[in-house]
């Protein structure tokens, strides 16, 4: 598999809002569907809710940037344990850019972020997530 992981071309963060969405293969990074967006509005490719924050982690977390680091924290240890997905996304969007789409208001503290970074270790863009 390390071979197709390294073709890819690249994930970015998008929030879902922000029209017209890149090209890409889009994953939505939110465990809940965004307000206000209807299913037909938004032409996904994937939504592997196992990558995103759980439930209890998202309530505890509530946007608070005070929390974010320890957010941050807690998020990859369960990335961590969901490695197996992660490489499926990879596989899945076979080499074209992923893109990572979120809801969240602040662009800086959000979930996205935090998967984004962990898939860019897994095809070795940043050797500190392993």
């Amino acid at each position: 598999m390390a071979s197709d992981l390294s073709q890819h071309t690249g994930i970015t963060t998008w929030r879902v809002y922000e029209r017209p969405l890149p090209t890409g293969y889009h994953v939505l990074a939110e465990r809940l569907w965004p307000r206000g967006m209807r299913r037909a509005d938004l032409s996904l490719d994937a939504w592997p809710k196992d990558l995103t924050p759980s439930t209890a982690l998202r309530q505890w977390f509530a946007h608070d940037p005070e929390r974010w680091d320890e957010f941050r924290s807690r998020y990859l240890t369960e990335l961590a344990a969901q490695k197996e997905a992660a490489l499926t996304l990879l596989a899945q969007a076979a080499g074209a850019p992923i893109i990572l789409l979120y809801a969240a208001h602040d662009q800086e503290r959000n979930g996205a972020l935090v998967l984004h970074d962990f898939l860019g270790a897994l095809v070795g863009s940043d050797p500190g997530i392993s």
